[in-house]
C-alpha cells in the first residue's frame, strides 16, 4: 500500500467519526444550523426585512419568511448581482453560479466562502466513507477524471460567476491535482463534442481509477473510448474502481455501462446543485443517500401533494415520514432563504435521514390526474430492462391526449435503445405493469378505460444528443427532462426523427 492510500484510510475514519457525531443528534444539529444562519443574517437586508431580530423558534421562522422560488427571489439577487453587500448574506458573495432560468432568462445563484467550503467537503467526503466501508484506497494513486463544465469563468461587478462545476474545479485539493484529467486547456473547452474526444486522447493511455459526471455523458465518452481503441473500458483501465454520479438516477443506465466496461464497477451517487450540496451514498450496502444536515443548510419540506396550495403545511425533519414525496426547500449559509429548490425526495430510511431524488417539482405527468413521478418511469424502465435484457441510452415521457383514429389517449415513451428488446411490445408491457404497480392512479385510469396502455416511440442513435445539441445543452450538467405535462420535447424529438 502506497503512503498515500495509508494516508487516506487514516484521514477516512476520522471523517467517518466526525459524521457520526452530527448523524446520531440530527434533530439538535439541525437547531445548531438555523440558529447560526438566523444569528449570522440578521443584520443583512433579507434579515431586517423580515425581522430576524424577532425570530426565536422555528414556527417565528415559518411566519416570517415565505417559500419562494428563484423568480420571487429575484429582487434581492438582483441587488447582490449589481454589487451590493450585505442583502442576503453578510458580505457579498465569491462567485455566482450561473444556470439557464426556465421562465426569464438566466439565473445567478450566489456562492459564499462558506458555501463552497461544504460543496468540496461533501465530494471528498463522499469518497472517504467509500474507502472507510470497503478498506480499498489504492484508486487514489490512479488518475481521476470529473466530466465537467469549462472552469473559465466571467466577472460581474466584482464577483466571478461560471458554471458550478467549473467554479467547483478551482478548489481541487493539491494532494489531487496530479491526479486529476482532463487538462485544463481541454476541460476550457466549449464544444462538448470537440472536448469529449480531446479527453479520449488524453486518457486513453493512462490508469483511470476514478472517472465521474452526469451518465448519459459519461456513456458518450465511454463509447468514443472503445471505438478509438477497439477495447472495453475495462480493459482499457484495468484499474477502474469508481464511478461517481449525480442528476439522474443510474439505474437505467447501468446495464449499458456494464456492457461498455465489461465489468461490474461500485458507485456513489451524489446530490450537488449550485444551491448546495444536499446528500451523498454513504454506504454501498444502504440504498438512498445521507441527508447533509451539518453543512450550513436548513431543511424544510412540503408534501408535494399540497404544494402549491394556498397555505402549506411546511415541516422540518423530525416530522417527516418514510415514502412520502416532498418538495425541498432550504435556506442556507448562501442566503438562500425558504428558498423552493425544486426537486422532490422521499425519506427511505429516518435513521440515518436518507433519502431519493423522486423528481423536479414541476416535471411530472398529471394530464389525466394521475401524478406520475420521474422515479416512477425510471423504476418502470429499470424493471423492464432487468426482464429483457435490453440496453438504453436515454428516454422521455409525455403524454398524447389527442391521438389519431379516436384512439384512447396514453402515455408516450421515447426510447433510444442501445439494445433492442426482441420483442419490444412485451418491453412496453413490462413497464406499464410495472408503473401501474407502483401508482394507483394510473391503474385507475387504465382499468376504467380512460387511458390505454403506453406506447413506445423508437429514437434514432444519438437522437437525444441531437435533441439536447439543437437546445445548447450538450454535455456538462446538463440533463434531458425525464417526463413532463407537455409535449415540448416530444415535439422537439418528432422533429428531429422527420429531419
Amino acid at each position: 500500500m502506497s503512503l498515500k492510500a495509508f494516508a487516506a484510510r487514516i484521514f477516512a475514519k476520522s471523517v467517518y467519526r466526525r459524521t457520526q457525531k452530527w448523524v446520531k443528534d440530527p434533530v439538535k444539529t439541525q437547531e445548531k444550523v438555523f440558529n447560526m444562519l438566523l444569528s449570522r443574517a440578521k443584520h443583512t437586508a433579507f434579515g431586517k426585512d423580515h425581522n430576524f431580530n424577532s425570530i426565536h423558534t422555528y414556527e417565528d421562522f415559518a411566519k416570517a419568511v415565505p417559500v419562494r422560488d428563484y423568480e420571487a427571489l429575484r429582487g434581492y439577487i438582483e441587488r447582490v448581482v449589481k454589487g451590493e453587500s450585505d442583502i442576503l448574506w453578510p458580505g457579498k458573495p465569491d462567485y455566482f453560479a450561473k444556470t439557464s432560468g426556465t421562465t426569464s432568462g438566466a439565473k445567478f445563484i450566489p456562492i459564499t466562502s462558506e458555501s463552497i467550503k461544504y460543496q468540496v467537503q461533501a465530494s471528498r467526503d463522499a469518497m472517504l466513507l467509500y474507502i472507510h466501508e470497503t478498506g480499498r484506497a489504492s484508486f487514489v494513486d490512479g488518475k481521476m477524471i470529473f466530466l465537467q463544465g469549462s472552469p473559465e469563468l466571467s466577472e460581474k461587478n466584482g464577483i466571478k460567476f461560471g458554471r458550478l462545476s467549473g467554479i467547483s474545479a478551482h478548489y481541487v485539493p493539491n494532494y489531487l491535482q496530479k491526479n486529476r484529467l482532463p487538462s485544463w486547456k481541454t476541460n476550457c473547452i466549449e464544444d462538448w463534442e470537440t472536448k469529449v474526444d480531446r479527453i479520449v486522447e488524453e486518457t486513453r493511455e493512462e490508469d483511470m481509477t476514478v472517472i465521474a459526471g452526469i451518465p448519459s455523458w459519461v456513456q458518450m465518452y465511454f463509447e468514443r473510448l472503445t471505438v478509438a481503441t477497439g477495447k472495453k473500458v475495462g480493459d482499457l483501465f484495468r484499474n477502474f474502481e469508481l464511478f461517481i454520479y449525480g442528476g439522474v438516477n443510474y439505474e437505467p443506465y447501468r446495464s449499458t455501462f456494464e456492457e461498455l466496461i465489461g465489468r461490474k464497477v461500485a458507485s456513489i451517487e451524489l446530490f450537488p446543485a449550485s444551491e448546495g450540496f444536499f446528500a451523498y451514498q454513504d454506504r454501498q450496502d444502504k440504498k438512498g443517500m445521507l441527508l447533509l444536515l451539518n453543512s450550513g443548510i436548513f431543511y424544510e419540506f412540503i408534501k408535494a401533494e399540497e404544494y402549491g396550495s394556498e397555505n402549506p403545511e411546511r415541516l422540518t425533519i423530525k416530522d417527516v415520514e418514510v415514502g412520502v414525496n416532498y418538495a425541498m426547500v432550504i435556506s442556507t449559509n448562501a442566503g438562500l432563504w425558504g428558498y423552493d429548490l425544486g426537486d422532490t425526495v422521499q425519506f427511505i430510511s429516518l435513521n440515518p435521514y436518507r433519502i431519493v431524488v423522486s423528481g423536479r417539482i414541476k416535471h411530472f405527468i398529471s394530464a389525466f390526474g394521475e401524478h406520475v413521478i420521474a422515479k416512477e418511469v425510471e423504476q418502470a424502465m429499470q424493471e423492464a430492462i432487468q426482464k429483457t435484457g435490453a440496453q438504453v441510452q436515454e428516454f422521455t415521457v409525455a403524454p398524447q391526449i389527442t391521438p389519431q383514429q379516436k384512439e384512447l389517449p396514453y402515455h408516450e415513451w421515447f426510447i433510444e435503445f442501445v439494445k433492442k428488446p426482441e420483442d419490444l411490445d412485451q418491453f412496453a408491457k413490462y413497464l406499464d405493469k410495472a408503473l401501474q404497480e407502483q401508482n394507483s392512479y394510473y391503474l385507475d385510469l387504465i382499468k376504467g378505460k380512460v387511458l390505454q396502455p403506453l406506447k413506445i416511440t423508437p429514437v434514432r442513435k444519438s437522437g437525444f444528443q441531437e435533441y439536447m445539441k439543437s437546445m445548447g445543452k450538450l454535455g456538462g450538467q446538463n440533463k434531458v427532462q425525464r417526463l413532463s405535462n407537455d409535449r415540448k420535447v416530444a415535439e422537439g424529438l418528432e422533429k428531429l426523427q422527420q429531419g
